[in-house]
């Protein structure tokens, strides 16, 4: 399958944002609650937030003023995707208040991370994060991939920015001029906390196939003892905030306005999601500073939302396969080609369409997403390469 793909139709946007990866464990998401509130609601006022508060006090425009920001909690952690200038103003101090040990535990790179927008049609989901991967993990460049209601977003340590724009238009993708003209403003010489991690550069060559990168995943996989889990109750549903584009007057509103009964709803409904004790089931929110709201969320937690506040289907469902990747170096590359190759190439026959799927990155784990009936032909796959089985595909 190495030269069968087939160069997708996108245009690439670099976001003008420098960003930091948080991971938190779970039994401490409670510590973390009032930064994670203050991101969502990033123009709200802070009474909002005295004395453990969550009154909704809603921002005083939409869409989020920050260029991007990701929450995400899944079975294995809860992660974080923000500027480094948030990340230091919000997290750190929190961070601070932990005992050492606690505080240990508790992870923010040290690496900025510069975050690609992906706009493009032409091939299904699979597909997609295969082209875009693919090119990257061929050149050894570790990533983290998100994909959402509206766009595909690819992190990438800012270091090795220049690399990846040669590497995609090396592919076929086309970059925005602002992309291209782009201006690293990242300042070295950073000191490093002892709570963070450093991207490091691969120790070993990167492989020159996709097969040969499928081979490499699993068996790195497999060594760590790495294994795809399902849990059967979580169903997600994938989604978005309904924006009011127009005020009544039939022109499009002023994003400096103040917000609409739409946008305070939604702000609610975000908030009754992350109070959820102990934690959300699972839940993945994009922010970023063109869209609305981009969601992934359990269907439990459906109800927090007006019937007419969301865009999507409540009624088609994902079944997440979660990869915990917490023994795994932060520098690894090819997990997620290696995956969506498996599912892409691994999945198809003659009368056999290959699995749907979508991706989500998050700081020590991989998240694919497939439909519920699709579930069983996946693990099918991802097990059969454990295993060593390879499709006659490859």
């Amino acid at each position: 399958m190495d030269s069968s793909l087939t160069l997708l139709s996108a245009n690439i946007r670099i976001l003008d944002t420098q960003l930091a990866l948080i991971h938190i464990p779970l039994h401490l998401y409670g510590n973390f609650l009032q930064p994670i509130l203050q991101l969502v609601l990033s123009n709200a006022t802070h009474d909002g937030f005295k004395n453990g508060s969550v009154a909704v006090h809603p921002p005083k425009g939409w869409p989020c003023e920050h260029p991007f920001v990701n929450i995400s909690i899944t079975p294995v952690e809860c992660s974080i995707v923000c500027s480094r200038t948030l990340a230091s103003e919000l997290f750190v101090p929190v961070l601070n208040l932990l005992d050492p040990k606690t505080k240990g535990l508790v992870n923010i790179t040290s690496d900025d991370f510069v975050v690609m927008q992906v706009d493009g049609e032409g091939l299904d989901a699979g597909q997609r994060v295969l082209e875009l991967t693919s090119p990257l993990a061929l050149a050894g460049i570790p990533i983290f991939f998100i994909t959402t209601y509206f766009s595909d977003y690819i992190l990438v340590p800012l270091r090795h920015r220049a690399q990846v724009v040669q590497a995609l238009e090396e592919r076929g993708f086309g970059f925005d001029q602002d992309a291209l003209t782009y201006v690293n403003s990242y300042q070295h010489g950073r000191k490093h906390s002892a709570t963070s991690f450093e991207v490091q550069p691969p120790s070993t060559p990167p492989p020159t196939t996709i097969s040969e990168l499928q081979i490499r995943t699993f068996a790195t996989l497999k060594r760590r003892k790495i294994v795809p889990t399902v849990d059967s109750s979580i169903r997600l549903v994938q989604c978005a905030g309904r924006r009011d584009s127009e005020n009544g007057t039939g022109q499009s509103r002023n994003r400096n306005s103040m917000t609409t009964a739409a946008d305070d709803a939604l702000h609610l409904g975000l908030v009754k999601c992350l109070i959820s004790q102990p934690y959300p089931k699972f839940l993945s929110l994009t922010l970023t500073d063109t869209e609305s709201a981009a969601l992934l969320i359990d269907h439990t937690l459906l109800p927090h939302f007006a019937q007419d506040t969301l865009l999507g289907s409540r009624n088609e469902f994902l079944t997440p396969i979660t990869l915990d990747l917490r023994d795994l170096p932060m520098e690894s590359t090819g997990i997620i080609c290696g995956v969506a190759g498996r599912l892409v190439g691994g999945t198809t026959g003659q009368l056999e369409d290959p699995v749907e799927m979508s991706y989500l990155s998050t700081a020590r784990a991989g998240t694919v997403m497939v439909a519920e009936g699709e579930l069983e032909r996946a693990l099918g796959a991802l097990r059969g390469a454990e295993n060593g089985v390879l499709s006659t595909s490859d």
